[in-house]
């Protein structure tokens, strides 16, 4: 899982009543865009297939400045629009608000993703169009779903063991071995430092639902 190495944000803008005062990031949009930057860990799938994009999240701002009901507004349906959802959502509590803001309405940040086409295009040729990027990833999806299911019937002891020679084909064949699961491993020491214990369960959980120990320890300090 690698982080970003090419981003560029473009500034948030309310959704409307654009005559109203209007929320503003703590220390302005640098900031805002400094934070996002920083955040931003580029998600595997489209890292490794070159896949860029534009994704809009839209949320509501509280009183106290803190994100509520975030949600993508527009995106490809792939790993970007998680990770845009995962870190305007660390954004929470740095927001200023006016004293007569509604905070009924609600705001729009547009993110756009661009990979290092250098890096990424050595690992895979010929670079994806958005539809292809958009079927793959569903496909992997449902190859990662069979994958997690069957290692959590295991656990349970409900797992058919004639079928564990399937699983571990599948798993060669979406490369879910022990260097994934140490990018892993690594990508969710970075959310955990960034605050997001959320996203890092989430990484510990997939490693041990594809069959590795590595993330045992952390599931049950962090993960309860």
């Amino acid at each position: 899982m690698l982080k970003a190495t090419s981003l560029n944000i473009i500034l948030w803008v309310s959704c409307c009543f654009l005559a109203m005062a209007q929320p503003t990031f703590k220390g302005g949009a640098s900031a805002l865009n400094s934070f996002i930057a920083s955040h931003i860990i580029y998600p595997e799938f489209s890292s490794q297939n070159c896949i860029e994009g534009n994704i809009q999240v839209s949320f509501s701002i509280d009183k106290n400045g803190n994100v509520a009901d975030a949600r993508v507004q527009q995106g490809p349906g792939i790993d970007l629009d998680d990770e845009a959802l995962r870190v305007v959502k660390l954004t929470s509590g740095k927001w200023q608000i006016p004293a007569d803001y509604n905070s009924a309405v609600r705001v729009v940040l547009p993110i756009r993703f661009k990979p290092d086409f250098a890096k990424c295009q050595r690992r895979t040729t010929p670079t994806m169009t958005m539809d292809q990027a958009i079927v793959a990833y569903q496909r992997r999806q449902e190859l990662e779903n069979a994958v997690t299911n069957y290692y959590i019937n295991k656990d349970a002891g409900k797992a058919d063991p004639g079928k564990e020679s399937e699983i571990n084909a599948l798993k060669n064949e979406l490369g879910i071995n022990e260097d994934l699961w140490k990018d892993l491993l690594d990508q969710a020491n970075e959310k955990l430092k960034q605050g997001d214990q959320e996203g890092a369960c989430k990484d510990w959980k997939f490693i041990k639902n594809t069959g590795s120990d590595l993330a045992d320890t952390f599931i049950a300090k962090y993960c309860k």
